[in-house]
């Protein structure tokens, strides 16, 4: 009888400490779950915000691209007038320089005829 008394208390020890292990157990998993929980809350923070950002930049990047685009619009009209403006300025050079040439021929021939 003292036998079963002692095996008694021994899994009555063993059950209270299979109950706290238990306990423990589900505590810790309790933990480990509020703790991926928190992970995965942190992720999809940070995958929202870099949503956000990857937004923003491409606004940014579409802005330069639209002010680079038209001061390379207006730097191409700049130097398509002036090369109008040294198409003109050769023109009135040949032109001028025909002339000249015109006129110091007649120069010549009037010193000749003398």
């Amino acid at each position: 009888m003292e036998q079963e008394t002692m095996m008694k208390e021994i899994v009555q020890a063993l059950e209270l400490f299979s109950e706290k292990l238990h306990a423990r157990m589900d505590n810790m998993q309790n933990q480990m779950n509020q703790m991926q929980n928190q992970m995965n809350d942190m992720h999809h923070q940070l995958k929202k915000e870099m949503k956000e950002m990857d937004k923003w930049l491409n606004t940014k990047i579409d802005r330069l691209e639209d002010k680079m685009d038209e001061r390379f619009n207006r730097l191409e009209t700049k130097i398509d007038s002036l090369r109008i403006e040294l198409l003109k300025t050769q023109e009135t050079v040949d032109f001028h320089s025909v002339k000249i040439a015109q006129h110091e021929r007649k120069i010549r021939n009037l010193i000749q005829q003398q």
